[in-house]
């Protein structure tokens, strides 16, 4: 017997603000429709398991249909099925109470991602894309089947179904303006997406088998084929699966089914399986990383039990692992939040600590099982963990059991060893221990060879956050600085050193000073004369260390609270060896002019050295080198 009815909505509009809030997430109906069917289908198995459905279930699957002549979207399943009182109860009782609330909060985020599910919208999210729902439905509990149909409005119609077997029918009638969903590149583009691990099968169209040639076929006959299923989707994905049942090859297997364009096998991977106090599970993969922070993040995708959610995990992934690539599913991480309010829940601070708490005794196992190993994926990997270190203190703490520190010679140590080597020699006048680096060997190659003749280990720190990092370890260590081997601080580690006796009295030396400061008559250049070993250049420029990390530490973001250091010239220290010939030859000239000379191309070459002479002044610099050939 027909029956109509209205639907029970609070809020009597509720499909055209459906459509209008809900429009840029249009797509995510698929999604739901889709979860709703694997639902049924997995609780119809459950029943069936514990005997309360007494059904031969079969090889059930989900199946999604275009009919593109009648402008409609299917999608099937083999599950639970509704009776007519269901269909009441779980359709037309549209659990709007708190829609006017819902209109009010978001009125001015239309485009907020993720909104659908995160508000038990489910099956309404349909009327996001179509004019018209179908539902035609029959329950495992052997009563007659129901056919529903509404127009969009809060107008329903109820009746009998002639649907002989137990499941669910969702008929789109898709909108005008929504016809890409009739496409089928675009609904594969979805069901990819969102429901590519789902976990029942999916079937969407049909695809050609190629099957073996039978004994008697001859060479030049085709193989036959025949049409099957097309199953989009991978069930049972790595993730699900316990890590004692799986080979490095499941790994990267699964590895190539997450990023079919990513050419390059990942360095190594972590399994996540954690069932208390709180449900997850995923797995983590290390590609080869770059310099870049940023390029390379939203790569690790969220799953709410084989769901997918978003690749955006800030705030449940600690953000320095954002750069790495995987699943994390989790069905107790809370979807009806936003993001900032995520950020603080309680349960995802303990899944996020858990994570880095993982990542940390996988590097470490990693470190200890096999150091060479380790030590050549070290620049792959060493921008991850130096910005865990960073910005993670437990990371920080466990990282010193793994984070290595390389030399400009190949060496690789990790920070206790580093200090045991250097200590003994690298000490300045405070009795610090220095240590030496350099943050681009070939344009700081000079200083480099200079320290390393003097037999100081040279660190080579080059990623870009090489000065924040520094600066934690100079407050978290005890006595301990970072001195870049061009800068200023190093003059007094090798003076120490050396104990050098100046060719040049106090007097000649401050009237030697006096006269290159004139005769560069540069204020960004503060002029020392200094004993130095007579092999030493002549002519050293060296940067103030703190004004020079401060100004970098700028560039990257942040620098310590001091403000103001990236608007500031750059200064520089020109040391002067006393004891190098070139500088007795300049000392010892009767000609002003020729003094001059020698002091601008002596210093022109020390800028040039350090790709600091630029525009007019390298110009004249060329010039005047061509003059001296002549």
């Amino acid at each position: 017997m027909s029956q109509k009815g209205t639907i029970n909505v609070a809020v009597e509009n509720i499909f055209p603000l459906i459509k209008k809030f809900l429009y840029s997430d249009h797509e995510i109906f698929l999604r739901e429709l889709i979860s709703n069917a694997t639902d049924a289908t997995l609780k119809l198995q459950h029943l069936a398991r514990i005997g309360e459905a007494k059904v031969e279930l079969g090889e059930q699957q989900i199946e999604v249909k275009i009919d593109k002549e009648a402008k409609t979207l299917h999608i099937i399943d083999q599950g639970l099925g509704m009776t007519e009182d269901e269909v009441q109860k779980y359709i037309n009782e549209v659990a709007f109470s708190g829609a006017e609330e819902f209109l009010e909060k978001y009125k001015d985020t239309a485009k907020d991602s993720g909104i659908i599910g995160h508000f038990g919208l489910g099956f309404y999210s349909a009327f996001m894309v179509a004019d018209k729902v179908d539902i035609i439905t029959k329950s495992f509990k052997d009563e007659p089947a129901v056919h529903w149909s509404c127009d969009g409005s809060p107008n329903y119609t109820i009746e009998p179904a002639d649907k002989t077997d137990f499941g669910t029918e969702i008929v789109l009638h898709i909108s005008d303006d929504e016809l890409e969903f009739l496409e089928e590149s675009r609904i594969t583009e979805l069901l990819n997406k969102y429901n590519k691990f789902m976990p029942v099968p999916i079937k969407f169209g049909m695809k050609t088998e190629t099957l073996p040639k039978p004994d008697d076929a001859k060479e030049e006959d085709p193989a036959p084929t025949q049409e099957v299923d097309n199953i989009i989707n991978n069930p049972n994905p790595a993730w699900t699966k316990q890590p004692a049942d799986l080979e490095d090859q499941d790994y990267k297997n699964f590895y190539r089914e997450l990023y079919p364009m990513q050419f390059e096998e990942p360095l190594f991977n972590i399994h996540l399986n954690v069932d208390y106090p709180f449900n997850l599970t995923g797995i983590l993969y290390f590609p080869k990383m770059t310099q870049d922070l940023n390029v390379q993040k939203d790569r690790i995708q969220l799953y709410q039990n084989q769901v997918y959610v978003t690749d955006n995990v800030e705030g449940i992934v600690p953000e320095f692992l954002t750069m790495l690539r995987g699943v994390i599913d989790s069905p107790d991480i809370p979807l009806n939040v936003s993001r900032s309010y995520l950020q603080a829940d309680g349960a995802v601070k303990k899944i996020s600590s858990y994570i880095t708490r993982k990542v940390a005794d996988k590097l470490k196992s990693l470190f200890n099982e096999d150091r060479a190993a380790f030590e050549e994926k070290w620049n792959d990997i060493k921008i991850v963990i130096e910005y865990g270190m960073l910005s993670e203190e437990k990371f920080f703490e466990k990282a010193d059991k793994f984070a290595l520190y390389p030399t400009v010679n190949g060496s690789y140590y990790t920070w206790d060893e580093l200090i045991e080597k250097i200590k003994p020699t690298q000490t300045d006048k405070d009795d610090k221990t220095v240590v030496l680096y350099t943050s681009n060997r070939e344009a700081q190659h000079s200083y480099v060879n200079a320290a390393s003749d003097k037999g100081y280990e040279v660190l080579l720190l080059d990623s870009p956050i090489v000065s924040h990092l520094m600066q934690k370890l100079e407050s978290s260590k005890e006595n301990v600085s970072f001195v870049r081997v061009d800068a200023d601080h190093i003059d007094n580690l090798i003076k120490k050193d050396e104990d050098q006796i100046s060719k040049l009295s106090d007097e000649e030396k401050e009237s030697l000073q006096k006269t290159i400061t004139d005769t560069i008559s540069d204020a960004s250049y503060t002029v020392q004369v200094e004993a130095m070993s007579s092999d030493s250049a002549p002519f050293i420029i060296t940067q103030p260390e703190f004004m020079r990390r401060m100004k970098e530490m700028q560039a990257t973001g942040g620098g310590g609270g001091m403000m103001g250091f990236g608007n500031m010239p750059d200064m520089y220290n020109l040391v002067v060896n006393a004891n190098h010939d070139l500088i007795q030859e300049i000392f010892n000239s009767k000609s002003d002019e020729k003094k001059a000379s020698l002091i601008k191309q002596s210093v022109d070459l020390a800028k040039l050295s350090q790709g600091l002479l630029k525009g007019e002044a390298l110009t004249d610099f060329v010039k005047r080198s061509y003059d001296l050939i002549k």
